[in-house]
């Protein structure tokens, strides 16, 4: 068949890979405009545009698809089918009506659940047990076209965003060839989404990385995996930005009290009561900090300045003192 493909993160470049290496025609590719980059500010392509160059595929990079003459390209290339990943822009109905098999979006969740822009993150920040990758026909509404296959895929105890990006992005290839197929035979099967069990998965912002140890340790978990690569939990120790990548989940229980209490009252005093945020543990291999339910074992983390270390790396040359409050 002849296909357009429209995408622009590294999400959508092993869908592209499959396609053209299964023998479709891909008379074009639609990216993103390259950005600058770097303090050189150097302007750098998408990780979709350098894959269409190495195909030697004629490349289109629009600011605004909407505009007229897009819509001209597209009608001349007459392509049987479009496939969509992560392109960033929204296709105007009379683009959607123009191939003869209609605009195919390859979207990272099984919907109707997380339509939107974040939904490999969203997934694990909600504490999903699976999410899966849905191949769909676009329509004029976010993420509500009627589907045609889904592929569920297990979302691991520790997944983080950047796991489970690459997990999705091969099924994703995968399971649009199988689509392909279908539309190819002309067996492909509409089904359509039951709004009611929608849920948006919301564009994700550096405030949301702010971690706010009110909440119970088990959501702050789920937030510093979900987070990564992009924007990344963080808090605040002597002032200092510090990014947190890995951290366990400590059940405050009995036990686990009476542990903490007696080494609280030698570096703190008596009169001092355990409130989120508050450092209540210091080993050579990690900290503890508090939380609204339960505390956190901080185990990864990125000092501002600095590279990803383990946190005794960080501890041998940062002092915290129990009681300290993040």
């Amino acid at each position: 068949m002849n296909i357009i493909y429209m995408g622009t993160p590294e999400f959508a470049v092993k869908a592209f890979e499959a396609i053209v290496e299964a023998g479709h025609h891909v008379t074009a590719c639609f990216t993103q405009p390259d950005k600058p980059k770097g303090r050189g500010k150097n302007m750098v392509p998408t990780p979709v545009k350098e894959k269409a160059l190495a195909y030697d595929i004629p490349v289109y990079q629009p600011v605004k698809l909407r505009e007229e003459e897009n819509e001209a390209i597209i009608r001349k290339l007459n392509p049987d089918v479009i496939v969509v990943a992560a392109y960033g822009q929204i296709l105007p109905e009379r683009i959607l009506n123009i191939p003869r098999l209609g605009c195919i979006n390859i979207h990272a969740s099984l919907l109707p659940k997380y339509r939107g822009a974040a939904p490999i993150e969203w997934a694990i920040i909600d504490g999903e047990k699976e999410t899966g990758v849905t191949t769909m026909y676009m329509a004029k509404g976010l993420d509500t076209g009627d589907m045609i296959e889904k592929c569920i895929v297990p979302i691991d105890e520790k997944e983080t965003g950047v796991t489970l990006h690459d997990k999705l992005a091969d099924a994703g290839a995968k399971l649009i060839i199988s689509t392909l197929k279908l539309l190819e035979a002309g067996t492909a099967v509409r089904t359509p989404q039951e709004d009611s069990l929608s849920c948006y998965a919301s564009m994700l912002t550096k405030d949301m990385g702010k971690l706010d140890f009110a909440k119970s340790a088990a959501e702050l978990e789920r937030l510093i995996r979900g987070l990564q690569p992009w924007p990344c939990a963080y808090t605040f120790i002597n002032d200092k930005n510090v990014k947190v990548y890995e951290a366990d989940v400590l059940e405050l229980n009995d036990d686990e009290l009476k542990l903490i209490k007696p080494q609280l009252y030698l570096a703190a005093g008596d009169d001092v009561d355990i409130v989120p945020g508050m450092i209540i543990r210091v080993t050579k291999k990690n900290f503890v900090v508090a939380c609204g339910e339960n505390a956190l074992v901080i185990k990864k983390l990125q000092p501002e300045g600095k590279k990803l270390m383990d946190t005794a790396a960080f501890l041998a040359g940062n002092r915290l003192e129990i009681g300290q409050v993040l």
